[in-house]
């Protein structure tokens, strides 16, 4: 089951409840109301008791970090930051537009790591940058006009919905 995509664990409060899970268990507390009192499964509290009986407190410590430490550290982090701050043309390229392929490369070329293109998206959300086109407008473009348009000729074009009762189209539809 584990936990929704992007919704990271509190560590520290999985192990402050097995600590309590092992105060009740200690104090004679049955691991069924020791699960009650926690909301959690029995089966969870039947693991803490064994680990708590083979292992002591110690054995119900913080696991650690899950999943594969990353690639870069923080300082590499900053270093890719800088590099997006300089924009792309300072890496040979003729417009201003970061692509996924271009801060690929920037990474590489900044921290000697590759990334597929898909994760380089993540890593640039986890700095606070986000996906942004610019508008491609025309120079000729009359302001005034198009709020006319909006304002005036748009709710002419505009389909509206029929009165309520019409009568129905459906051959399967009772009259």
């Amino acid at each position: 089951m584990g936990n929704a995509a992007g919704v990271q664990r509190d560590f520290a409060g999985l192990e402050r409840r097995r600590m309590t899970a092992a105060k009740l268990l200690e104090q004679g507390v049955s691991q069924s109301e020791v699960a009650r009192r926690l909301g959690v499964h029995r089966q969870s509290v039947i693991r803490w008791a064994r680990q708590l009986a083979q292992l002591g407190p110690a054995g119900l410590k913080q696991a650690g970090r899950a999943g594969r430490r990353p690639r870069l550290n923080a300082a590499q982090l900053q270093q890719i930051e800088q590099g997006l701050k300089r924009g792309p043309e300072a890496l040979g390229y003729a417009t201003g537009l970061w692509s996924a392929g271009r801060v690929r490369d920037l990474i590489e070329s900044e921290c000697g790591v590759r990334y597929h293109e898909a994760h380089v998206w993540r890593i640039l959300r986890s700095l606070g940058w986000s996906c942004q086109r610019p508008s491609g407008r025309a120079l000729e473009r009359n302001e005034r006009a198009i709020a006319h348009w909006k304002w005036y000729r748009w709710p002419q074009l505009k389909k509206k919905p029929g009165a309520r009762g019409a009568p129905s189209s459906s051959s399967t539809k009772v009259d």
